[in-house]
């Protein structure tokens, strides 16, 4: 008894070992959305490309990640979870030292798509490591509350350590740091996770991959000329008119195929769908947050990249707090309804505050309790969220429905940041038109622009709230009886605690007794 009770104890710890490593990739794949963002000023005057040219340098990556990730997430299902995040990794590592070591724009750009490239198989990999790894109602609790948690306040963290590499080193080493996750990272899951075979059930679409993969890229690329060249420019209109056609057209070839690129049973599900939903709309505001609040603490309040970065970790530690307690205890109990429109509906009134801004304004009685009640919002959105997206799927479709958890969020803040950035830009030019200039006019005009995004993000939130209280199911998740054994990732180090059928132990170590778990 002793010794069955010590194996259940040890394979336990393994899998927290595996969920410390897939948090290790995670958050390098997240917070990379940001990190870069502060150190290109730095890098603009080191290697002199223009201003025109210094957006490229966050579009490659969000062009690459995007369109890819779909293709990426299918891969996973086929070859094995396993190689992909460990190449997915391996990749990246690579791709960031090309970046840090870049003696043009050019390279730097590259290397960048090529970061997106491999993002694109680590990120589905990681999440479907996840849903496989823990089954167990309480352990997959606290799981993906702590996994959720890393993907609300990894772009703040990124912030945060984007101003200390860039004022106290380099610029160069905002791509050099990734090495220092994906190498630990990478060790790790050779380790820890078992071999997988190829899973010859699994097909790749080729037709969808390819028309998937060209309408994701107009519709990133569609957005992100909007946020540069307007709304109204040729290769904006043609990018999204073209998105529409390819993914509809996607949609049509997904209802034929029988090697289905995006099994259509994978959105079909109400709570799924609409937690893909509230993915997409929390990062249509999340990054506008980010962005606008980083602009006005540094240009209207004086912040230093660092004193930036430090304001956001009161958020990130309430997205902690709550991503965790929210998961493990109450969605299990109540499933996602009571908490993620209550989330979303947190968020507006925080957007709401913050357009109570001013020139003089302070920190701490302006941006910091909306930054509280954000931390707490976005704890209730995302781990749930990201739980209930990832919920009842089969285990061969484990990586297309994690690859759709970031494409959501990809797409939701690429479109966030072009509408927010528009937005913001009219009603600065509206605010200063036929007004003599001066610095006080431009300050202000600065922080209407803030404000009239603010606005903007609070309608996002409360449509959010609407959109996921309709979609989303009360009650607790209903028993997953098609997914894979809970130890069906674990390497050798962990399967010696496991009979070869396929029989996992549950948490009821206490009692010295187990359930059987039927492997598909």
């Amino acid at each position: 008894m002793t010794k069955k009770l010590n194996a259940l104890s040890s394979a336990e710890n393994v899998r927290w070992w595996v969920l410390g490593m897939i948090g290790l990739a995670q958050l390098m794949v997240v917070l990379d959305v940001t990190i870069v963002n502060i150190a290109l000023p730095s890098a603009q005057a080191d290697l002199a490309f223009s201003d025109d040219d210094r957006q490229w340098v966050i579009t490659a990556y969000a062009l690459s990640f995007g369109s890819l990730l779909l293709l990426g997430g299918r891969i996973g299902d086929l070859v094995g979870r396993k190689r992909v995040f460990i190449v997915g990794l391996l990749g990246f590592a690579a791709a960031s030292a090309v970046g840090g070591a870049a003696q043009s724009f050019e390279m730097l750009v590259a290397s960048r798509a090529l970061q997106g490239a491999f993002g694109a198989l680590l990120a589905p990999a990681a999440l479907g490591l996840l849903t496989t790894t823990f089954r167990d109602p309480a352990e997959r609790g606290k799981a993906f509350g702590i996994f959720g948690a890393i993907a609300g306040g990894g772009a703040a963290i990124g912030l945060l350590l984007g101003g200390i590499l860039t004022e106290y080193l380099s610029w160069r080493w905002t791509m050099f740091v990734n090495i220092g996750f994906a190498i630990p990272a990478a060790t790790g899951a050779a380790v820890l996770l078992a071999h997988q075979a190829r899973n010859t059930a699994v097909k790749i679409d080729i037709p969808g991959a390819v028309v998937a993969t060209l309408g994701l890229f107009g519709l990133v690329y569609g957005f992100s000329s909007a946020e540069s060249d307007g709304w109204g420019a040729t290769i904006t209109v043609v990018s999204l008119g073209a998105a529409v056609v390819l993914i509809a057209a996607f949609f049509a070839i997904e209802r034929r195929s029988d090697r289905a690129l995006l099994p259509l049973r994978v959105i079909s599900d109400r709570t799924r769908g609409g937690s893909y939903a509230a993915i997409a709309i929390a990062g249509a505001g999340m990054f506008g947050v980010f962005l606008f609040l980083t602009y006005y603490m540094q240009r209207t309040l004086g912040f230093s990249p660092v004193q930036a970065g430090l304001a956001f970790l009161p958020m990130v530690a309430f997205i902690i707090a709550t991503a965790t307690t929210a998961s493990a205890r109450v969605l299990p109990r109540t499933g996602p309804r009571p908490l993620v429109p209550t989330g979303l509906t947190l968020a507006s009134l925080a957007m709401l505050y913050l357009t109570r801004v001013e020139v003089d304004s302070t920190y701490a009685g302006s941006v910091l309790p909306a930054l509280i009640v954000l931390g707490v919002a976005f704890g209730l959105i995302m781990a749930p969220s990201i739980a209930s997206a990832t919920a009842r799927v089969a285990g061969h479709d484990a990586g297309v429905a994690s690859a759709l958890v970031n494409t959501s969020q990809q797409v939701g803040g690429s479109i966030g940041v072009a509408l927010l950035s528009t937005v913001s830009a009219n009603a600065v030019t509206a605010f200063a038109a036929g007004q003599a200039p001066s610095q006080a006019l431009l300050a202000q005009a600065a922080v209407h622009g803030y404000t009239t995004a603010f606005w903007w993000s609070a309608a996002i939130f409360a449509a959010g709230a609407v959109i996921t209280a309709l979609l989303l199911e009360s009650g607790a998740p209903a028993h997953d009886p098609h997914g894979e054994p809970a130890a069906g990732a674990l390497g050798a180090s962990a399967a010696r605690f496991f009979p070869r059928d396929g029989n996992a132990p549950t948490s009821r170590a206490a009692s010295g007794r187990r359930t059987p778990r039927r492997t598909p």
